[in-house]
């Protein structure tokens, strides 16, 4: 698959890098393995930049998170938090030295994070290459498809540490797990390997570690020729489900299709039906 790098690529990030192939897969990588991936303030505040650009590129169809070495991205750098953007001369906002400045670093950069990804109506793939802990754990959660090399180990595990999952880890559990599953694995501080975490629900799909590169690619090719308006309708659709009433979730889908179906994708869709051919949607991404 051609890869190229995206406009939104020109800019040097903390802590992940970006490519984009030209089927318009942007896949972004986390390149501190030497922290196994773990983040600080700079990286998190960089994410949410690049999903806020990613959000607005049309060029953007499917995002694919993956990490360098052995980790997806290990939770927070609980001994660099504060480390600068490299050649930055923006402030660093601690935040943690009381009550106040905990409440709000975590509103505003942690939380933001997971909030954006969730809120991007691109659908984004997790390649869980390695460790996914506490803060990555959640990232994971958070995105739409999550596909683990078998090595892979992944869990929550704050307690260990006295902490919460305040990125919002708690409610992500709960969502994939009901209450009382999501209660015995926080309570219990499980990390649990790939094989698990597919039969608890957490993963889609799991696969041998040399074969992760190519069924992610597979998966956000396959995502990224789909009729990308309707998918991110139904994106934004399906959250939404989750928390309406048979009702609210009736009349939401309706206003909804009130548009996709009067969309050339529509028409494309029927008429490949019809001639018994693959259809070739988005042409007004072309």
């Amino acid at each position: 698959m051609a890869q190229r790098q995206s406009g939104i690529g020109a800019t040097e990030y903390f802590g992940f890098e970006t490519s984009l192939a030209d089927s318009g897969v942007l896949t972004v990588t986390f390149n501190r393995p030497e922290a196994m991936n773990a983040s600080n303030a700079p990286m998190k505040r960089d994410l949410v930049e690049l999903l806020t650009q990613a959000q607005m590129d049309d060029d953007v169809r499917v995002l694919v998170f993956t990490g360098q070495g052995r980790a997806f991205w290990a939770g927070d750098d609980l001994r660099g938090y504060e480390e600068a953007h490299p050649g930055s001369t923006a402030p660093i906002f601690g935040g943690h030295h009381n009550a106040p400045g905990t409440y709000n670093g975590l509103r505003t950069i942690s939380q933001a994070v997971n909030t954006a990804v969730r809120h991007l109506d691109k659908l984004t793939v997790a390649a869980i290459n390695g460790f996914a802990i506490q803060t990555g754990f959640s990232f994971a959660l958070a995105c739409d498809f999550r596909i683990a090399a078998r090595s892979a180990r992944m869990g929550s595990a704050t307690l260990r540490f006295g902490l919460l999952p305040d990125e919002g880890g708690q409610w992500l559990l709960v969502q994939h797990l009901g209450v009382a599953r999501a209660t015995d694995f926080m309570m219990r501080k499980r990390i649990v390997d790939a094989s698990v975490a597919h039969e608890l629900g957490l993963v889609h799909e799991v696969v041998d570690d040399d074969q992760l590169p190519a069924a992610t690619a597979e998966l956000a090719a396959e995502l990224a020729e789909g009729p990308q308006v309707a998918m991110r309708m139904l994106k934004r659709s399906i959250q939404l489900a989750a928390e309406m009433t048979w009702e609210q979730s009736l009349d939401e889908i309706a206003s909804k299709t009130a548009i996709t179906d009067h969309l050339p994708d529509a028409a494309e869709g029927v008429s490949a039906f019809l001639a018994k051919r693959q259809p070739e949607f988005n042409d007004w991404l072309r």
